[in-house]
């Protein structure tokens, strides 16, 4: 009989901590590893997908030839990993379980960012649609194909738990679907795993999950002001005039007069992340006194997420991110080259529809007529997987013509 999986000793958590000792497991099981707990494992595997790798290539806000120094979606899942890392050992908490969930939380992205995701998404509206987050499950528990004993990665429940819920449960503790998705309902991948594997959808996720969320948010909101302001697309005293960055312009110029402004937006934005990172650790403290929780199953009944931003902090992200969309998001020429990854996009999944065989043999299972749900589905997985130069260099091999994404 395999032993479980859990049998590494590991330092002390506080008692609300997911715990690698007690974890649910694995959907199949396998001998305990020596060296390693087991959400360290689900780490590591993550690190070493295929699908992790392919994130160097793929569209945060700028298409990767725009700059060697713009944000990837790799790097940002980098930067998300060291923000969730540090929230969490600060907090006591299982620090490879928030550091796997934060790197493993875009592995689903298409190329082109969200406009790729759009797009696809309106391609499949037919066949069920398309959802990054289910599938970054998708691939950690069927398309990564790697291991002899099973698909995917293997994850424990914790991680895919977390991967799935961290911006929240799906369900209302009725069974209906949550705001976000009441309209469409729970994503079909989403829906079709946990009928074999329940990941308690009407549950808040660990407060593991909920740090790496607010990571993602402290890392996206700060290296965009970083990456829009890289591009030309505001002046600086146009940060100057908001609630959440005015003061700390101030502080550094005061303390720095005359410093270049390369250096300047770099002390800026550090000194946002880190009070943005203290925030968030003096509210998740008061909710904890609030609450009380004993355990880690405590913080997933709490009635609301744990891990939050105080709001005034909310009120003042609320300003910048209204920023962001204005100056960097919505942006002329980033609109524009979001239309043209779109028609990119689109193209590859009608080709692709229509001709099973422009696409690699492997990616054609069920393409036969009759399956034709199953088909759709292939080639949503085969673009979503794409780089976004992959995707360029593929549309060149299909059209005439292609548009230059510049």
């Amino acid at each position: 009989m395999n032993k479980p999986d859990n049998t590494r000793p590991i330092r002390a958590h506080a008692s609300y901590a997911a715990s690698a000792i007690a974890s649910r497991g694995r959907l199949h099981k396998e001998e305990a590893d020596s060296t390693r707990t087991p959400f360290q494992r689900d780490r590591d595997r993550i690190i070493h997908a295929t699908a992790f790798r392919r994130l160097t290539y793929k569209t945060q806000v700028f298409i990767f030839h725009e700059g060697d120094h713009y944000r990837t979606r790799l790097t940002h899942s980098l930067e998300v990993a060291q923000i969730a890392r540090s929230i969490a050992r600060t907090l006591a908490l299982d620090e490879d379980l928030a550091e796997a969930i934060a790197l493993a939380h875009d592995l689903g992205h298409t190329p082109f960012g969200h406009a790729g995701e759009e797009a696809l998404d309106a391609a499949m509206a037919p066949y069920g649609g398309f959802d990054h987050n289910a599938h970054s499950l998708r691939l950690v528990t069927k398309l990564e194909r790697k291991y002899a004993s099973f698909d995917g990665l293997n994850l424990t429940w914790e991680t895919l738990e977390g991967l799935v819920k961290h911006n929240g449960p799906l369900l209302r503790q009725d069974g209906t679907p949550v705001d976000a998705f009441a309209k469409k309902g729970i994503p079909q991948a989403i829906s079709n795993y946990v009928d074999g594997h329940d990941l308690a959808l009407h549950l808040y996720p660990s407060l593991e999950a909920q740090v790496a969320a607010l990571a993602d948010d402290i890392a996206y909101n700060n290296h965009d002001i970083d990456d829009g302001f890289r591009a030309g697309f505001y002046q600086l005293q146009e940060l100057a005039e908001l609630r959440l960055s005015g003061p700390i312009i101030e502080e550094v110029d005061s303390r720095y007069p005359g410093l270049e402004e390369t250096r300047l937006i770099y002390e800026v934005n550090r000194r946002l992340i880190t009070k943005m990172i203290e925030d968030a650790v003096a509210e998740v403290r008061d909710r904890l006194d609030r609450h009380g929780p004993k355990s880690s199953e405590d913080i997933r009944t709490a009635g609301e997420p744990v891990a939050a931003f105080s709001q005034a902090m909310e009120r003042e992200l609320a300003e910048l991110r209204g920023f962001l969309h204005g100056r960097v998001y919505s942006h002329q020429r980033v609109a524009r080259i979001m239309s043209d990854a779109k028609q990119i996009v689109r193209d590859l999944f009608e080709r692709y529809l229509e001709e099973p065989g422009a696409m690699p043999r492997k990616w054609t299972s069920g393409s036969a007529s009759h399956d034709l749900p199953q088909h759709a589905r292939n080639v949503a997985d085969f673009i979503a997987g794409m780089t976004d130069r992959y995707a360029i260099r593929e549309h060149a091999r299909l059209f005439d013509r292609t548009p230059d994404l510049r």
